[in-house]
């Protein structure tokens, strides 16, 4: 049975810690690595819209020196005609030797994971998970701070929808002395699930609040989102909660000097741009890092070593 990567759990803290060296590794010298995946093809399956997400998995392909085949949109795939999920995965994976998959529904991954005769890597499903975002979140944290234990890290806006979000409050409390301040109008906390299944079972504390303004100066890492217009059921909702949390440069004036600012994008307008231009963002680093540690995630699934 091949390996499938569905969630950030799936994975080990030591095989992480192995996926960030890796990763470091590929950074310090990417020539290296340039034909790792040479005659290698991975299918991107895209059933919800996506930038970031799949242009950094056919980036890392071609930077591993494999090949991309898949498609952008569902209509542009035979489940257009009614084909399911299922079939659609049998098929492909007659072709490709790996396939990202992201779905608008919850388990989506998984239930095509059964399918599969090729590994599946979980590029999102609905709210639920997102690990090669969680995995970019986790080198970027470890370039920016050196670890990935022993700091404060605050989580903004939509933490009811954000599935970037529970995969890294999941991933992150496997690792010693974490503070989570939880940061979100009363409508978007963060599902209790989460909450009694990453940091309650674990006795891990947190604090919650409405108020970034407050708690900014104690944060190592700010971690912005989103409020989702595509998960609301109700214009009117999205319309009154959208505008919650807009970082600026005068937010930022009792913040740590050495804070570092992440946020999975795309952004609409919850940061200014003028923090762009403030040495603590690190949300295009991390957009960076996307690119390296999926390359470090396809070489271990596909059981390539340089």
């Amino acid at each position: 049975m091949p390996r499938n990567i569905i969630d950030v759990t799936d994975l080990t803290v030591e095989e992480i810690d192995q996926l960030i060296a890796t990763a470091e590794d590929i950074i310090a010298d990417p020539v290296k690595y340039q034909n790792a995946c040479a005659h290698k093809q991975l299918a991107t399956l895209f059933f919800e819209p996506s930038t970031r997400t799949r242009l950094s998995f056919e980036s890392a392909m071609l930077a591993l020196g494999g090949s991309v085949l898949g498609f952008s949109e569902a209509n542009s795939s035979s489940t257009a005609k009614g084909e399911t999920v299922g079939d659609t995965i049998h098929t492909v994976s007659c072709y490709a030797d790996i396939i990202a998959m992201r779905h608008p529904k919850e388990g989506a991954p998984y239930a095509a994971a059964q399918f599969s005769e090729v590994p599946i890597i979980n590029a999102g499903d609905g709210g639920h998970n997102h690990p090669t975002q969680t995995l970019t979140d986790l080198l970027t944290i470890h370039r920016e701070k050196g670890r990935l234990d022993n700091f404060t890290v605050g989580f903004c806006g939509d933490l009811k929808f954000g599935r970037t979000v529970h995969s890294l409050v999941n991933a992150l409390s496997r690792y010693a002395n974490i503070n989570y301040v939880l940061i979100s109008p009363n409508e978007l906390k963060l599902p209790r699930y989460v909450k009694e299944e990453a940091l309650k079972k674990k006795g891990i504390p947190y604090t919650q609040t409405t108020d970034l303004e407050s708690v900014i100066p104690q944060l190592d890492i700010l971690y912005m989102t989103r409020v989702q217009k595509e998960r609301f059921f109700n214009e009117e909702d999205y319309l009154r909660l959208k505008d919650s949390y807009i970082l600026t440069p005068e937010k930022l004036v009792n913040a740590k000097a050495d804070l570092s600012i992440l946020h999975p994008l795309p952004r609409v307008n919850e940061i200014s741009v003028a923090v762009d231009r403030d040495p603590r963002a690190a949300y295009w680093r991390q957009v960076k890092n996307g690119k390296f540690i999926r390359m470090a995630l396809i070489m271990k699934l596909l059981g390539i070593e340089v």
